[in-house]
């Protein structure tokens, strides 16, 4: 049980963020939240790749420059900005726009960032973790239609993998932010009295001295981009609790892709987590589509 329960946790951290980005999608889509204007343009997917490309570059650069403190700063607002619209979305939907409503926005996006940087235990960061990566899975979910996010799905898992197990930056860029104890990863421990504080997190083949297991945030994110998309554009689809059934295939073969990953995370090394969660999205959304007839995201069809 030692060694199955951080697997399970993960499980269940990635039906947490599915659940929680379905719920913000009507509320974030309600309140305009949509980061580009037109959802279908192709171009979108230029913006997305060259913002992260640009991010992760100069993410790289400072790291070999020591520059730990301005990371730390670029990565905490990125978090406050999201926290800021998961927290308007859900509080404004409720109370309207109010001057107590943004008030109570602005303190618990305060909060939480403050929470993540002065106490970066392993539950804080999952529990908020969960909330980054379902509040930027239903940003970028309600802004790109399903065309456009199954290609950037696909390169998506191309670049993941070509980082991790070719080029390696990815890896480096994982071993920094573990030691700058940076929140932009869940952690998933092997018992209830690892700190991950105090004891941190080994990512290299050293699979008797880990304590935890890690997981980026991208990769509970950038899935559920498509299942997102499905529940916000896929029209005239079954439905099962309200959700269309490709929606559902998503999640599902997500959940099989992250099993398939976290089989080979056991054997110790780092793995790029996107081939297999972002095919196992796709495959499973695709599967549903045929089985229902749920092709009118395809135009002419």
């Amino acid at each position: 049980m030692r060694e199955i329960a951080p697997f399970i946790g993960m499980g269940i951290l990635m039906i947490a963020v599915q659940i929680i980005a379905l719920f913000l999608t009507p509320l974030m889509l309600g309140a305009g939240y949509e980061a580009f204007e037109d959802p279908g343009s192709t171009a979108n997917l230029l913006y997305f790749v060259v913002i992260l490309l640009v991010f992760t570059g100069v993410l790289l650069w400072l790291i070999k420059r020591g520059k730990k403190i301005v990371i730390q700063a670029i990565i905490g607002l990125s978090i406050l900005f999201i926290f800021g619209y998961i927290y308007s979305a859900i509080v404004l939907f409720f109370m309207g726009n109010t001057l107590l409503g943004w008030s109570l926005t602005i303190i618990a996006t305060a909060i939480s960032g403050a929470l993540l940087y002065v106490y970066p235990e392993w539950y804080v960061i999952d529990i908020l973790g969960i909330l980054i990566s379902a509040g930027a899975a239903a940003i970028f979910g309600i802004s790109l239609a399903i065309i456009p996010v199954l290609i950037l799905l696909i390169v998506l898992a191309l670049y993941d993998a070509i980082s991790v197990y070719r080029t390696k930056h990815m890896v480096v860029l994982a071993e920094s932010v573990i030691e700058m104890k940076t929140p932009i990863l869940v952690v998933m421990p092997k018992s209830l009295d690892y700190s991950y504080i105090k004891q941190g997190v080994e990512i290299k083949d050293k699979k008797e001295e880990r304590g935890a297991y890690i997981m980026g945030m991208g990769d509970l994110i950038m899935p559920n981009i498509l299942v997102v998309s499905s529940f916000a554009f896929l029209a005239g689809a079954p439905l099962l609790f309200g959700i269309p059934l490709p929606t559902i295939g998503a999640m599902a073969g997500t959940l099989i892709g992250l099993a398939a990953l976290l089989w080979f995370v056991s054997g110790g090394k780092p793995q790029a987590g996107l081939p297999l969660l972002n095919g196992g999205a796709i495959v499973g959304f695709i599967l549903l589509c045929a089985l229902t007839g749920s092709w009118a995201w395809i135009p002419g069809m």
